[in-house]
């Protein structure tokens, strides 16, 4: 039931639509520009670097809100390092589908940054940024630098529970790699459409010089 409730905290934080909000104030709905996706990607295209940034870290603070609730609530629980990343896969399910916009939303990539933050550790936390800088800066492709550091964050929950540990039982380990893979297999199932036009060679690139 705990598992429950945190899924349903996460998923009502994720419901904050960043973008979305952004955009309707400015008399925008951000979904009908761009990729029609509602998340910090799209803002930054359609609507400049200041509405890409307030967008990313809303819905990635969103999240780590998510996860401080959890860890109020739960804070005697033997397994909250399990509860909490049920709850940012919650914010990411409320985030890619929330039910008030027809359940369009974003595609998580930001909102998975603040599971990053709030679930693993600074070097890990440092690692996913570093990686993400490089790849945009090589290749311009969001969607490859994205798709990267997710597949990190799977690793490193594995690397983290065989060496330092997670303080939690082992019993329960193959339940957080489940989760984790979760947010890989979401991550890769909302960015299908970013897959085929990078192996066709028609990916949109990032540029530099937005407003």
């Amino acid at each position: 039931m705990d598992r429950v409730i945190c899924l349903v905290i996460g998923y009502i934080f994720g419901l904050f639509q960043t973008g979305y909000i952004y955009g309707r104030a400015h008399g925008i709905d951000i979904r009908k520009l761009g990729s029609g996706n509602a998340g910090s990607t799209n803002a930054l295209r359609t609507l400049g670097k200041k509405a890409g940034m307030i967008t990313f870290l809303g819905d990635c603070f969103k999240c780590i809100f998510a996860v401080i609730l959890v860890h109020l609530i739960f804070r005697n629980s033997d397994i909250l390092p399990l509860l909490s990343m049920y709850a940012g896969f919650g914010a990411v399910l409320g985030h890619n589908y929330p039910f008030y916009l027809g359940f369009k939303g974003g595609k998580g990539i930001a909102v998975t940054a603040g599971v990053i933050i709030s679930t693993t550790n600074v070097w890990i936390v440092l690692l996913c940024l570093m990686v993400f800088i490089v790849i945009v800066a090589m290749t311009k492709y969001v969607s490859v630098a994205s798709l990267s550091v997710v597949t990190i964050y799977l690793i490193s929950v594995i690397v983290i529970s065989v060496t330092t540990g997670f303080a939690i039982g082992s019993n329960h380990l193959w339940e957080m790699y489940l989760i984790a893979g979760l947010f890989l297999l979401s991550a890769f199932y909302q960015h299908r459409e970013n897959i085929k036009r990078l192996i066709n060679g028609n990916e949109n690139k990032i540029s530099f010089g937005q407003k």
